[in-house]
């Protein structure tokens, strides 16, 4: 399975949506949570080319940019192989 890192916000909507469809979807995932840690966000806003929004997720250390993308491969049946999911 690929590694798969998720910048949130506790109270984000759209970080919550994207931890779903990892869970439904049975994936593990390291979640950065940077509520209030201004390092953490830069750090993360760096990785992302600059993209300052949550959720920011990476698949094998690729960013694939957030919650709406996230779906959007999904709906174009192309996320489980990004995931290394076996069907």
């Amino acid at each position: 399975m690929a590694k798969v890192e998720i910048y949130t916000w506790q109270s984000c909507p759209f970080c919550i949506r994207a931890k779903q469809l990892l869970e439904l979807k049975g994936i593990k995932y390291i979640e950065h949570s940077i509520d209030g840690d201004q390092v953490a966000r830069e750090s993360m806003t760096t990785r992302a080319g600059g993209r300052r929004t949550v959720p920011q997720i990476f698949i094998d250390n690729n960013g694939i940019g957030g919650c709406d993308e996230l779906y959007q491969l999904e709906k174009n049946h192309q996320l489980d192989a990004l995931l290394k999911i076996d069907n």
